[in-house]
């Protein structure tokens, strides 16, 4: 099989996992309407955790859902995931809250690589409120529809998901502030050709913020294998010294790997930091 057949069916794979992903979720149809973190009760859902009597729906504030603590919601706070619509939350695979990671500020422009159902970016479109604007790219058109249900669901009207692979990213040269991306990176056939993407779409001076998977420097890629699949986020996952070597290749300034959480022998949830020279 050629490196353009692997590059391929990696993608397909990809696609495919996280489709059935979103479909899950799509098919169980609306579930949750989201509090605004006020203190008014959202009109279709009263006050967080509590039921809905006219739509037997449940609000955002509910906890009930058990998650993996080593990926997705569980990595959240709490306060944040529970003004999110319930569906972006039970859609979120990944594995850290890259938003914190950023440190994003009002008015900035934020774009996830990877956006799934959405989860990072209607935080982030919190973060950096209505002078702000966050930008999601992904592949796969059923988290698309689902990211885009759960954005008008909170209501946010600073967001917008474009279709797109994060390795020929639908942006302009030099148009966010931050990009942001959660155990996405991993995945890609291709993350040189990702990280070049996410230097040039970054204005002068702007920065990465991203969570993923790492793998520590004595594993080799068979190693890695061995631990899990690819859509699992761990086959295909860089090692510390591998990433690093990549974001300074694509001219990326004072790049970090540092690890969080162990997910499997010698594999961990990593918080991934660079910027580009102002």
């Amino acid at each position: 099989m050629s490196t353009q057949d692997q590059s391929d069916a990696v993608r397909a794979a990809v696609r495919e996992h996280y489709g059935a992903a979103a479909r899950e979720v799509l098919a169980a149809g609306p579930t949750a309407c989201c509090t605004p973190a006020t203190d008014t009760a959202d009109p279709c859902c009263g006050p967080p955790g509590t039921d809905d009597a006219a739509t037997g729906s449940t609000c955002c504030g509910d906890t009930s859902p058990a998650f993996d603590t080593r990926f997705g919601a569980a990595l959240y706070e709490a306060d944040a995931t529970g003004i999110l619509p319930r569906e972006a939350v039970l859609a979120s695979l990944g594995c850290g809250n890259p938003t914190a990671v950023a440190a994003l500020h009002p008015g900035e422009r934020v774009l996830d690589l990877g956006s799934g159902g959405g989860i990072d970016v209607l935080l982030s479109a919190r973060r950096v409120g209505p002078t702000g604007h966050a930008i999601g790219v992904d592949m796969t058109p059923q988290m698309l529809e689902l990211a885009r249900a759960n954005a008008q669901r909170a209501g946010l009207d600073n967001v917008e998901f474009r279709a797109g692979t994060i390795e020929d990213l639908p942006l302009e040269d030099a148009s966010v502030d931050v990009v942001i991306s959660n155990c996405v990176v991993n995945l890609s056939p291709d993350k040189p050709a990702v990280l070049r993407e996410a230097y040039r779409v970054l204005a002068p001076g702007g920065r990465l913020g991203i969570s993923d998977i790492v793998a520590e420097d004595r594993l080799t890629p068979a190693d890695r294998a061995e631990r899990g699949d690819h859509v699992g986020c761990i086959a295909g996952a860089l090692s510390r010294g591998e990433y690093l070597d990549l974001l300074s290749a694509a001219g990326f300034l004072a790049p970090t790997v540092e690890f969080t959480h162990e997910v499997a022998d010698g594999m961990h949830g990593a918080i991934v930091q660079a910027h580009k020279a102002g």
